[in-house]
């Protein structure tokens, strides 16, 4: 028998070498290389391949030359035995090869279901039809793009159809399909009709029915968004999702995040650029090339556009109130520091400005200074030696100033919790604690910013005292000779303060628990009242009470919930309000340093641009 094939170059001696040592002497073996290299079908790459004959003796010999040949990757062909067969299989070869040289087939007509005919042709009209074959696979290639979307949908209907069928469960007789899920009260009308029509259209003798199950657990939060929220509800999912009827802090993370983030990007020219780029999204957001873009970072610009957009515009505002564009000072109003009234002032002849390359702006002297600028920082500051040190200073200013009043505005939203939730404890035992300790200290030190630059004008500045040093003997509870008090009685107010602010921790640590232990202990001695029963409406039209779905206009108001239903644990509740505590202490403290990135961003920005 015979097995033939072929093999690249360089595996040839170890396997002539294999075969002679596994099958011991037992085949004849003939190695010729072809006369003209072939492209690799796997690789591409053009090879002299080796062609090998190898006759042999016994089946199991010729098994092992087989298994041989598949370990080395060789491309076996079928060789017949007989001289007829190998005369005929020769024959049937030049055949092929002389028909591919001057017979060209048409190509399946796939869409339009013709079947493919052979056209012989001479050698002159073979390029006319290679030519006439490309133009109609260009063309059924072009009919596929325009149906590729439509497929893409269809596809991705009934793999969404198939999911949602693996989730549901079989019935006792194993003929119907039972899904239970959480949906919204306002669209159990739009899913009774649509199951309504899904049984109508596919003729089920059964009709599909939606039936309410009662159920203590809280149901899931749905936030309905849109092309423009979805990117910030992404944001501040991000950190954790609201429970179930809780304030969903999203829509003013709209204005306060790119405000933030203009603060430490404020720059005209560059702002103007990111909003270009936003609104060019925005305006062609409908592209299939934009939306159906394989780069991932990409699309995570393009599904943040409109976040892009606002960032852009806010940080064109802050460019403004900052005076720069692409860090250089803009000179849109007159500037209101007179240099002429100065050198009128100090006579500076040509001998004193030629060895003092840096001059000084006395504001104490009339007419130096007129007034504040109309709008953002004066541009003669970008000429001044201490611009890095005025800057500094207020902008650090500034961004304390905004992160606590961030964070403050970030309490106060716990209100409509507690109110929607009818927990009115929470109000005294959590919100006023939580606001005294922020204010006592925090918004002390924002109290001092804006005293301390009411109260101290250009002719006293030099002997303005430090705030910082004041803000770290305050919770010392010393007093610093050198640094002189803002105002009469600082100490004593500030005593007072951090007296406060440390007496709120043990109420916000231990107040709701103590008081939900005291409830709990009233209503074992005392008579509970009975439960009311609330009247059931039907929700959808057309069905009784008691069949399909009802609900109390508590549970839907409620999600299933009494207002009174609360977890008893004192250990779980206890060791949840210790843990709530530690972390607003310590997040007002790493908050308030963290908006200081701010300020140190935003001089970054400025000095490498």
């Amino acid at each position: 028998s015979f097995v033939a094939g072929v093999i690249h170059p360089w595996r040839v001696s170890a396997f002539e070498r294999l075969l002679w040592r596994a099958c011991r002497g037992y085949l004849v073996a003939s190695f010729v290389e072809m006369p003209e290299p072939m492209e690799d079908p796997a690789t591409g790459e053009s090879i002299t391949w080796v062609i090998f004959l190898i006759s042999y003796w016994g089946e199991q010999i010729g098994q092992k030359i087989r298994k041989i040949s598949d370990c080395f990757h060789c491309h076996m062909y079928p060789y017949p035995e007989s001289e007829a067969s190998r005369a005929d299989t020769m024959s049937g070869l030049h055949s092929q090869i002389q028909d591919l040289s001057v017979v060209s087939w048409a190509p399946w007509r796939g869409l339009g279901g013709h079947a493919r005919t052979p056209l012989s042709l001479t050698r002159a009209g073979h390029p006319q039809v290679l030519e006439e074959t490309e133009q109609y696979l260009a063309q059924v290639l072009d009919k596929v793009v325009l149906a590729l979307p439509t497929w893409r949908v269809q596809v991705q209907k009934m793999k969404a159809i198939y999911l949602i069928l693996n989730q549901c469960s079989f019935d006792v007789t194993e003929k119907c399909l039972i899904a239970e899920v959480w949906c919204p009260v306002r669209d159990l009308t739009q899913v009774q009709e649509a199951l309504r029509q899904g049984s109508y259209k596919s003729g089920s003798s059964v009709e599909c029915f939606v039936q309410r199950i009662p159920t203590s657990e809280s149901p899931p939060t749905l936030i309905r968004t849109n092309k423009f929220t979805a990117g910030f509800q992404s944001i501040v999912d991000a950190y954790g999702v609201a429970s179930y009827q809780e304030v969903n802090p999203a829509p003013y993370a709209i204005i306060t995040f790119p405000f933030i983030f203009a603060i430490m990007f404020g720059d005209v020219g560059h702002g103007l650029l990111m909003f270009l780029f936003a609104l060019w999204m925005v305006l062609y957001e409908n592209s299939p090339s934009l939306r159906q873009a394989s780069n991932e970072i990409w699309l995570t610009f393009f599904e943040g556009r409109y976040l892009i957009l606002l960032m852009g515009a806010f940080s064109i505002y802050t460019g403004f109130i900052y005076n720069e564009c692409f860090s250089k000072a803009t000179v849109i109003f007159p500037s209101a520091w007179s240099v002429a009234t100065m050198a009128n002032h100090s006579s500076w002849s040509p001998a004193y400005l030629a060895t003092h390359p840096s001059l000084t702006l006395d504001p104490n002297i009339t007419g130096v200074f007129r007034g504040p600028y109309p709008f953002g920082i004066d541009p003669i500051w970008s000429l001044a030696t201490n611009h890095l040190n005025f800057l500094n200073s207020f902008k650090m200013k500034m961004s304390v100033v905004l992160g606590i009043v961030h964070m403050g505005f970030g309490v106060l939203l716990g209100i409509f919790n507690h109110v929607h939730f009818q927990q009115r404890h929470r109000l005294v035992l959590e919100l006023l604690p939580e606001m005294v300790f922020l204010l006592a200290l925090f918004g002390y030190l924002v109290f001092l910013i804006f005293y301390k630059w009411v109260k101290f004008s250009a002719a006293d500045s030099r002997v303005a005292p430090s705030i910082l040093i004041h803000f770290i003997d305050m919770f010392l509870f010393t007093s610093n000779a050198e640094n002189r008090p803002l105002y009469r009685g600082q100490v004593p107010v500030q005593t007072v303060l951090v007296v406060l602010a440390l007496a709120s921790v043990p109420v916000l640590l231990l107040g709701t628990p103590l008081y939900l232990c005291c409830r709990r202990h009233t209503r074992r001695t005392g008579h509970p009242a009975p439960a009311a029963v609330g009247e059931q409406e039907p929700l959808l039209e057309g069905q009784e009470a008691g069949n399909s779905v009802n609900a109390t206009k508590e549970d839907m108001e409620n999600g299933g919930h009494s207002p009174d239903a609360e977890h008893l644990d004192f250990a779980e509740v206890f060791m949840h309000q210790a843990i709530h505590t530690i972390e607003y202490c310590l997040g007002c403290v790493s908050n308030t340093a963290s908006y200081l990135r701010l300020w140190a961003l935003s001089l970054a920005h400025a000095r490498e641009s």
